[in-house]
Parts: C-alpha cells; sequence; structure tokens
C-alpha cells in the first residue's frame, strides 16, 4: 500500500499555543482528522475506490442540527452563531436547523423541507427522552428522507474544552471546586453522561473537584441515582470547604435554566457553550461518526435508523 502524503495541518496564529494538555484530547484530535486523513490514501497509486452507499460526486447528506428551543431570544440568535460557525469549519455542508419545541423551524418543519439524505445531530448535552424518543420520532414521521441521528453531544473531550474555556472566561483560572449545571432528565442515562462530563471537565482542571448538578431538580434533592439539584449542590461543597465554587454551565444556548442556575451562584459564572469552537467541531464529529457507522445503515423505508455512536 502505499499512501499520498497528506498536507501538513494548519498552522495556529502567530504566537497562539495549541497545548494538548491530555492524552483524551490529543486522541480526540486524531480521531477527528483520522476519516479526512484516510481519504488520501491510494492502494497501488489508484484513487480509493468509492464507498457503495454514496457516488463519488453526489452531495453530502444535509445536517440537521436539532436545538431544544427557548423563550429567550438570545437562544435561537446563539445556536444560529454556533451553525454559522460549523460551515465555516465544513464549506459546502448543506446545515439546516430545527427545534424541538418553541422556536421555528420546527424540526417537522425542516425535515418536510428537505430530500435525499440527511443525519440528525442533537445539540443536547447528554441523553434523555429528546434524544432517545422525540427525535426519532420525528425521523420516523419524515418517510421521505433517508436519516440517520448521531448521539448526543456529550459526553465528549471536545464537550470538556469549550466548558473549561467559558469558565476561564468567566474569571474561573483556578478555581477549587466546580457546580456542573445541566438542564436534567429523569432518563438514568442522561445522569451517567452528566457524571461522565463532570470528570472529564475535572481532568481538564487538574483534579478540581466537578460535582454535577441539575436545574430541573427539587430544591431538596432530586429521585435516587440523579445528580444534586444545584442549590443543593452548592450547599455540598460549602460544607466541603468551597464557599465561593464556580459554576460551568453544561447548556448549549441561553435559556431559563441557565439563567436560573447563574443567579444562584456564589462565584463566577460560565455563560452557555454558545458559538465555541470547540463545539462547533463536536456537532461536526459527531455527523462524521454517524456517517461511518455501519452498524446503522440509512433507512429508505419508513421509519429512521437511530445510530449508536
Amino acid at each position: 500500500m502505499q499512501a499520498s502524503t497528506p498536507p501538513p495541518p494548519p498552522a495556529a496564529p502567530s504566537g497562539t499555543a495549541v497545548p494538548f494538555d491530555s492524552t483524551a484530547q490529543l486522541m480526540t484530535e486524531i480521531s477527528i482528522q483520522l476519516g479526512d486523513r484516510l481519504s488520501r490514501v491510494r492502494l497501488r497509486g489508484l484513487p480509493p475506490r468509492p464507498r457503495a452507499d454514496r457516488p463519488p460526486d453526489a452531495p453530502r447528506p444535509t445536517l440537521v442540527a436539532v436545538a431544544h428551543g427557548s423563550r429567550d431570544p438570545a437562544a435561537l440568535r446563539t445556536v444560529t452563531a454556533l451553525l454559522d460557525r460549523v460551515r465555516e469549519l465544513r464549506p459546502g455542508l448543506a446545515v439546516r436547523l430545527g427545534h424541538i419545541e418553541l422556536n421555528a423551524p420546527l424540526l417537522p418543519d425542516t425535515l418536510a423541507e428537505l430530500h435525499g439524505q440527511a443525519v440528525a445531530v442533537p445539540l443536547l448535552l447528554a441523553r434523555g427522552l429528546h434524544a432517545n424518543h422525540d427525535i426519532p420520532a420525528a425521523l420516523a414521521d419524515a418517510p421521505h428522507l433517508a436519516t440517520r441521528l448521531a448521539r448526543p453531544l456529550g459526553p465528549h473531550p471536545l464537550l470538556a474544552e469549550a466548558l473549561h474555556a467559558r469558565l476561564e472566561e468567566a474569571g474561573a483560572r483556578r478555581p477549587s471546586a466546580v457546580v456542573l449545571a445541566a438542564a436534567g432528565s429523569r432518563a438514568p442515562e442522561s445522569a451517567a453522561d452528566t457524571a461522565r462530563t463532570a470528570r472529564l471537565l475535572s481532568d481538564r482542571l487538574g483534579g478540581v473537584p466537578v460535582l454535577p448538578a441539575y436545574a430541573s431538580a427539587p430544591a431538596d434533592g432530586g429521585p435516587p441515582g440523579t445528580p444534586l439539584s444545584v442549590p443543593a449542590a452548592l450547599r455540598a461543597l460549602a460544607a466541603r470547604g468551597h464557599r465561593r465554587p464556580a459554576l460551568a454551565s453544561c447548556f448549549t444556548a441561553p435559556g431559563r435554566f441557565a439563567a436560573q442556575c447563574a443567579a444562584a451562584a456564589p462565584g463566577p459564572a460560565a455563560a452557555p457553550l454558545g458559538d465555541h469552537p470547540a463545539l462547533a467541531r463536536l456537532v461536526l464529529h459527531r455527523y462524521d461518526q454517524a456517517l461511518a457507522a455501519r452498524g446503522g445503515c440509512v433507512q429508505d423505508s419508513p421509519g429512521a435508523a437511530t445510530v449508536t455512536v
């Protein structure tokens, strides 16, 4: 096998360091670029064979970003800015937006306007009812499309990178402890995902305690096995001597929960993730994962193919 020499990665702006502060972050960067680099591999000087399910000149499936929606007018502006950054990173890729509720366009309306193939990427940061039921149901109601469903954005080292950056922007460069505030869900896998994100963020912070918490949990505690409410998490850290812990906002965009959590924080409160570059890269990473997954073929018959990646 003879491989053509891939082009060098783009240089960082002058004076900008691009450190890899953990093995997980380094491996993430490798995996994101691997698909593109492998596409340049040639066998005995011949171009790589096209994939059987997509002719070489066929358009890439549309990326349908699925946001939750919010009555806060800043939410739509924020999600739109995130998708603009996604388009900058992947010129030529069709990127559309659909909301689960509260904002237009709603997901069913977006799907109704599309044809061919689409990959739905939830702009959600953990699994839960929306990712497990609502989005697959909407895809099943669009039988004219061949669809795939990517997993939510979290947990992932790129999500931890964005959370870390927002904390630093809020002035929490060396916090003694952090509350990771998330929307919350009754689904047990949501708690597992949120706890994993808390561990990834703790690793980035050099082992600083990061306590996951739900904005939706009752103030006196949620169901057994779920994270604490944000006020309860703050009290728990105060009991350990952390009087002014920082608050990491595990929300894609502004909204009622994000504002409620920030108001409860006695110390620095990070902004929602918004259009942070790491989050935009993560959206494309989930899209690429869904396309590469062999276990869930693009479905041409009624119903949606849910891909676990």
